[in-house]
Order: structure tokens, then sequence, then C-alpha cells
């Protein structure tokens, strides 16, 4: 995209504002963005925590956020973590997978699923972490591989809500 994904607007809101309201909207009282620049990412008004894994990929995010959180109180039961170039999530969208942690809270995750699972959108069991830091110092980086070998619970959702933007022309679809 040539900048920071977090920051485009769309409808003049930057779209990891709208990921957070839709988390706050969900439940989530502790909403925070995690690597990227702080002071470029300042505009957000919500804290944002270093990358503690940087260049890792999806899996090494994940990792990272649950370490973060490790001893933390989990307002919904858990850890979520969302991709920020969302436009079109609202905390509606978000509510199935609230519920449907407080019904499983064995497992691993739960994880948002449209043709298939939405591994970018998923709210996570604290307890996770020591598997997910095995299969990370194993090589893994893709968080769907990880996620198969953990117990998960998928949560359909709107295919809509979760149309990610990645070019200039998935931007476009918001104009």
């Amino acid at each position: 995209m040539g900048r920071t994904k977090a920051l485009i607007e769309i409808d003049g809101v930057a779209m990891a504002s709208i990921v957070a309201t839709a988390l706050r909207d969900a439940g989530c009282v502790n909403v925070v963005a995690y690597g990227g620049n702080p002071v470029e990412l300042e505009p957000l008004g919500m804290p944002v925590l270093p990358d503690l894994h940087p260049g890792s990929g999806p899996l090494g995010g994940v990792l990272g956020v649950l370490e973060v959180f490790a001893g933390a109180d989990h307002d919904v039961g858990g850890v979520f973590v969302v991709a920020c170039d969302l436009p079109a999530l609202t905390g509606a969208d978000l509510a199935g997978i609230v519920e449907s942690a407080r019904a499983h809270p064995d497992a691993d995750v739960v994880v948002a699923r449209t043709s298939a699972i939405e591994p970018t959108c998923g709210l996570w069991n604290p307890l996770a972490t020591g598997r997910l830091r095995r299969f990370f110092d194993e090589g893994e980086r893709a968080l769907h591989a990880a996620i198969a070998h953990l117990t998960s619970v998928e949560v359909d959702i709107d295919p809509a809500a979760l149309r990610n933007i990645n070019t200039p022309d998935d931007l476009g679809r918001y104009s």
C-alpha cells in the first residue's frame, strides 16, 4: 500500500480506530495497537506496544500479544487479536466469538470463519501461549498451521465484515 495501513482512513476514520471501536463494542476494555512506530501511530489515541517478534509473521504477532498480556485481566475471557485492516468489522460481528469463548473456556482459540478460518480475527486463551511458543521455536510462522494443532472453535462471521485492505483496489471498495 505504500503507507501505514492502520492510519488509512475510511470515511475520515483510521482503519485501526474502526477495529478498536468494534473491539470495545464487543466488550474489550484494554484495546492497544501492537507493533508499528508509536510516534506515527500516536493519532490513534491508544497505547502502541512494540512487536516482540518483528518480521516473524502473524504467528509471531499473536505470540507477542499473548506474551505481553500473560497475567493481565481478560475482560472478554481471553486476548482478542484482530488485524487493523478490517474496516467493515463491528462489535456485533465479534459478539459471537465472545459468546463462544465463554461457552468453551478450554479452547485455545475461538477464531472467525468465513469460507475458511480467518486467523487474524480470534480470541485467544492465554494458556495457549506455551503451545504457540513451541510452534514458533520450531520455525512455524503460519498462524493457520499452528491453529490446526490447537483446540479451536470456529465462529461463522459475515465475509463482508472480514474483507481486508491489501491493495489500492481493495481500498476503492470503500470510496
